[in-house]
């Protein structure tokens, strides 16, 4: 972008911003799509083209880079996702995904609960949540609920090319229903039996 008159750069634009801005051309693009006739078509084939010939140019960025600058850019959200888009994001889907659980944790962990990173199976990732709080009532599947939707959008806004997420159960889940004996059971091994009347 030129300088101004002054010499300043104008102020980028602050992430809202740029969100705002990429609803706005999803929903152009939608109806543009869903129109007829050969200017749509034309006007859709001139977005494409030059998508391409700016990952081209992004391409051309990273190759001249370097190390630390090349992962300098990759950690910028909208720079990564245009990245990811084009299909030359440095850093493999796995790693990308797996620090975006990272990233949440904090959050996680001040709820009381935790979130970690287990692996990548067949593009399908996988998380384990717990939540905190032994005996938290009625509310606590809600709050899995919310904790596994947030690790879902975050993994998948960093690494849209994976097929799912999936939730593994965690260590306090594990105990749970390990610890769960059913009272039938209980009755049938070694348990007294009543006596019948004589």
């Amino acid at each position: 972008m030129p300088d101004t008159e002054e010499g300043v750069r104008p102020a980028r634009l602050a992430d809202p911003d740029v969100e705002a801005r990429l609803a706005r051309l999803e929903e152009l693009l939608a109806g543009l799509e869903s129109a007829p006739g050969p200017t749509v078509r034309s006007a859709l084939e001139a977005v494409r083209l030059l998508t391409e010939v700016y990952g081209e140019a992004l391409g051309r960025v990273l190759d001249r880079a370097g190390g630390e600058l090349t992962a300098r850019l990759a950690e910028d959200e909208l720079v990564g996702h245009l990245l990811v888009l084009h299909e030359i994001h440095p850093e493999p889907a796995e790693r990308r995904a797996e620090r975006a659980v990272e990233r949440l944790r904090p959050a996680v962990r001040e709820r009381g609960g935790d979130v970690e990173w287990v692996g990548l199976e067949e593009q399908v990732a996988r998380v384990r949540i717990t939540t905190g709080g032994g005996g938290c009532g009625s509310g606590c599947g809600g709050a899995t609920d919310d904790v596994t939707g947030a690790v879902r959008a975050a993994v998948l806004a960093a690494a849209p090319e994976l097929a799912a997420v999936e939730a593994v159960a965690g260590a306090s889940e594990r105990q749970a229903a390990a610890a769960f004996v059913p009272l039938d059971s209980l009755m049938r091994r070694g348990a007294p039996r009543p006596q019948e009347p004589r």
